[in-house]
């Protein structure tokens, strides 16, 4: 989002992300908090599977950017971090993900580290 940009929010309940081909295509700014992030990351595996399939086969899916922001104490209560990762790796610039942790002790591995940011 840049200044001025309008932006739609969608807090708790039902909701759900299936793009149909021929949409235009948005970008996502999706923001997960602990375990919060189980719905936020099948929408993100959804539109892993929409990436897949364009690159693929051209199904007709005009898919735009997700950007991913999620907290948890600990990197080791980040659920699915090295999925993440994996996504992240396999879609670079199409899917990313901004991982914060509020209670660190320990040292952050270095597979996160350029990820993550801390209290």
């Amino acid at each position: 989002c840049t200044l001025d940009s309008e932006v739609a929010l969608r807090v708790g309940g039902d909701f759900f992300f299936d793009p149909q081909p021929g949409d235009s295509p948005v970008n996502l700014v999706l923001i997960a908090g602990g375990v919060g992030i189980n719905p936020l990351f099948s929408i993100l595996l959804h539109i892993a599977d929409l990436h897949g399939y364009q690159e693929g086969k051209g199904n007709g899916h005009k898919l735009g950017t997700v950007k991913l922001y999620y907290s948890a104490k600990n990197t080791r209560e980040l659920l699915f971090k090295k999925n993440i990762l994996g996504l992240m790796n396999t879609f670079p610039g199409k899917i990313t993900c901004c991982f914060h942790v509020t209670q660190q002790r320990s040292q952050i591995c270095k597979e996160l580290q350029p990820h993550v940011t801390g209290k």
